[in-house]
């Protein structure tokens, strides 16, 4: 399996990135093809919502890194993303990579959005100070986590499993259960399971 990591977080060494290594190691112990990529490491242009995209089927813009993304994305099997909350939501920086990707993601038609990643799988994690249960009630990881969940699910990936942590600024570190929710959830891509309940941890 190809499996591709969408790291939407600025910091290389925090939870993000420790949780989605994780996952990493996990896959290639298991024989897949993993490739990762730092949202915060692109050049990638503003969208300018021309709708151009819509009917030509590509951006109009000059090329850059959210292209070769995007077609990273297309040759996977799996995509894990993984993001920090910033006010309930993703990350600006990742947040302009799939605005500038929509094109090949979803397809407009006369009625509904036409997907264009069916097929492929998905894990969503994300991260927050907030503790629990606040973040779920306050929608703060559980915002990043729906921002997330709303591009998957126009794009047609089947997400087979969520993880959300919350009070990360009074629990700084991942606990042994934390990193076993990793190394779980890549069972979820390679066994065919679907894990239907989000994880929260804290």
């Amino acid at each position: 399996m190809n499996i591709l990591i969408i790291n939407g977080s600025p910091r290389k060494k925090g939870l993000i990135s420790q949780m989605l290594g994780i996952m990493r190691e996990e896959a290639e112990k298991r024989g897949d093809t993993v490739e990762t990529v730092y949202t915060n490491d692109l050049t990638v242009k503003p969208c300018t919502g021309c709708m151009a995209c819509r009917t030509k089927g590509k951006c109009v813009l000059a090329e850059d890194d959210s292209q070769r993304v995007l077609q990273m994305m297309q040759q996977a099997d799996a995509i894990i993303m993984g993001a920090p909350c910033y006010w309930g939501n993703i990350p600006g920086q990742m947040k302009l990579m799939f605005d500038r990707q929509v094109y090949g993601m979803m397809r407009d038609t006369p009625r509904f959005p036409e997907p264009l990643m069916k097929g492929k799988k998905c894990i969503l994690i994300s991260t927050c100070t907030t503790p629990w249960p606040w973040n779920i009630l306050f929608k703060q990881s559980r915002g990043a986590i729906r921002a997330m969940r709303e591009i998957a699910h126009y794009a047609g990936f089947n997400i087979v499993k969520t993880i959300e942590r919350g009070g990360t600024a009074m629990h700084p570190l991942l606990t042994e259960k934390d990193k076993q929710k990793c190394r779980k959830a890549i069972s979820c891509l390679v066994l065919n399971k679907v894990d239907t309940k989000s994880s929260t941890l804290w």
